[in-house]
């Protein structure tokens, strides 16, 4: 995944939103001339991504300042490690200094949950998915800060896969519909995407398996039990994924049914953020 796909005009957008007409406070009391250095240090332990933005961040600011990145993304962190740090003029470091911790703290957060989930998996084949519940323009950072925690990214957006949720299957007119004319579709316009097609009862499940023309069936809501059943009607013919009310007491419950993938839309949408600071030195 290429994360630096207009990665320029988006910390471009996060400054201009933060500074607008420039940053008085630091303006009005730090002399143009003055020069120091600071730390971005971890104020609790965790897993890290971000640092090149949050570096890309400070140099966008000014180009002078000397970024050092001490951790890279991946690397586990605990409290007291230092990040990276940072020196050149004060005032640009100031000014850079929350959109870089933003940044970094969020992505940061999403790869600390992701790595805590996959483990809950460790010694099974199942592989943990995100989902397109991103922060507007954020999809490719928030994808990317999975992947460093571990996880495995899902479709990017709506151009990369076909992904045939209920109301699609409703408004089409059923799931044979939806399917046929999906592929229909596909061939008409030479597109080699996979398809997966949500069902939400065994019923639909039958259903899809009799008509075939699918790569992974999305079993939706279903309970442990009813999950293993559709596993094993499913026989390995398709990739299997389970989504929809898995939580952290039923996640392993529900990887040990062999389905394949388990999307949790939480690991991007409802993530707590990763406690970092910028400190400066002591002179």
């Amino acid at each position: 995944m290429n994360i630096n796909e207009n990665l320029d005009e988006l910390i471009g957008m996060a400054l201009r939103e933060d500074i607008g007409d420039g940053d008085h406070s630091t303006l009005a009391c730090i002399p143009p001339d003055a020069v120091g250095s600071a730390k971005m240090v971890a104020k609790q332990s965790g897993i890290l991504c971000g640092c090149e933005v949050g570096k890309r961040v400070f140099e966008l600011v000014d180009s002078s300042l000397v970024v050092n990145l001490i951790q890279h993304d991946g690397e586990r962190v605990d409290k007291g490690d230092i990040v990276m740090t940072v020196e050149g003029h004060s005032g640009s470091i100031l000014t850079a200094e929350r959109t870089a911790l933003n940044f970094m703290q969020r992505l940061s957060g999403i790869a600390t949950e992701t790595h805590r989930m996959v483990q809950m998996l460790q010694g099974l084949n199942t592989r943990l998915l995100d989902t397109r519940k991103t922060t507007p323009n954020m999809r490719l950072l928030e994808k990317y800060a999975v992947s460093c925690g571990g996880g495995t990214n899902h479709r990017i957006g709506l151009y990369d896969m076909v992904m045939l949720k209920d109301n699609h299957i409703d408004f089409a007119g059923g799931i044979e519909k939806a399917i046929d004319r999906t592929r229909q579709y596909l061939n008409e316009n030479h597109k080699n995407l996979k398809i997966e097609i949500e069902v939400r009862s065994l019923a639909e499940l039958q259903r899809v398996l009799a008509h075939g023309g699918v790569d992974r069936i999305m079993l939706d809501n279903f309970d442990v039990d009813t999950l293993r059943e559709a596993v094993r009607q499913i026989d390995h013919r398709y990739e299997t994924e389970a989504s929809g009310g898995i939580t952290d007491e039923t996640l392993r419950s529900y990887a040990e049914t062999g389905v394949d993938f388990i999307s949790v839309g939480a690991l991007t949408h409802h993530i707590k953020s990763l406690d970092l600071s910028l400190v400066v030195n002591d002179k």
